[in-house]
């Protein structure tokens, strides 16, 4: 079982309009809804590769029951995620149809009480045992301390299972420190953490601050990773058009699916990249069309080195 952790559960709503005009009223052509969260989104992608996943996190409130519902019927992902009093948020995306651009609102999440803190993880704590590599994934919600992911992390390598960290800001860089297995910043997060905007500099940076690895995402540019075995860039095999949202989730998951397979890590980095282009061509946001994730893994260029033995 692979264990994804979302302390900022959500729900997803997106609306399409014809055209997204400031000051004024619109009408909605299509509304869809669906379980988010960075680890959500992870977990959903992981079952369609067919391995079983457990979510955890918060949930509360009217919004987390209908999370919890449309998760319920997702195949291969269980929930075990925690209730708090609070309500879980909701982000709402307004696509305009005519230009293809999204425009994003994020709700802050609820209050977490030191109670439901604990609670959340002694929750975790019991889930470890029976996982083979646990992803941290997302921002924290009001009340969770700055500190959260190092102490997971912390908690994680004490009982033996491989952590990836894709996070950002303070809890990234006090998640650092813990010595993640993985970490997976975007060119931005990755530069704000080492003050380097460099990207290779700025990953053997980031693994002296304690990575075990690091993984950057640099768009459509594909992937660049720092591990102990060695150096590789894996990029996609034309450049790529379509909606980003959920690529660097699906890039996630497919280290993670990579890591349990126990593939090299160039194969792991074919894998997350064909499954973020794949994600990014898809016609509905954050999902992939297996066929299409199949035909680009095999057209994927890795290229580096391994380190001397």
């Amino acid at each position: 079982m692979i264990l994804t952790v979302t302390l900022n559960t959500a729900l997803d709503i997106t609306y399409r309009v014809g055209s997204l005009r400031p000051h004024a009223s619109h009408r909605v052509s299509e509304v869809t809804e669906r379980p988010g969260g960075k680890g959500v989104n992870v977990a959903r992608v992981l079952a369609a590769l067919g391995h079983e996943v457990t979510v955890t996190g918060f949930t509360g409130g009217a919004t987390g029951r209908v999370v919890q519902e449309r998760l319920a019927a997702v195949p291969g992902v269980a929930d075990a995620l925690v209730p708090v009093s609070g309500a879980t948020r909701r982000t709402i995306a307004v696509v305009d149809e005519q230009t293809g651009d999204t425009t994003q609102l994020n709700e802050p999440g609820p209050m977490v009480t030191p109670t439901e803190w604990s609670a959340f993880q002694e929750a975790y704590e019991d889930l470890l045992p029976s996982a083979s590599a646990v992803a941290l994934c997302g921002s924290l919600p009001p009340g969770v301390p700055v500190g959260a992911y190092a102490g997971l992390v912390r908690t994680a390598r004490a009982a033996g299972v491989p952590v990836l960290l894709d996070t950002s800001g303070e809890a990234l860089r006090r998640g650092v420190a813990a010595r993640p297995d993985i970490i997976k910043p975007n060119a931005d997060e990755l530069a704000e953490l080492t003050g380097s905007h460099e990207p290779l500099r700025a990953t053997q940076d980031a693994r002296r601050r304690g990575a075990g690895a690091v993984v950057a995402s640099l768009g459509p540019e594909g992937l660049l990773a720092a591990t102990r075995e060695g150096r590789w860039r894996a990029t996609p095999p034309t450049s790529v058009r379509g909606n980003p949202t959920g690529a660097g989730d699906s890039a996630v998951a497919g280290l993670l699916s990579g890591l349990v397979a126990h593939l090299t890590w160039p194969d792991r980095l074919a894998r997350a990249v064909a499954l973020s282009a794949a994600t990014v061509l898809a016609p509905v946001a954050g999902e992939f069309d297996r066929a299409t994730y199949e035909e680009l893994l095999g057209r994927v260029t890795v290229t580096g080195e391994a380190s001397a033995a």
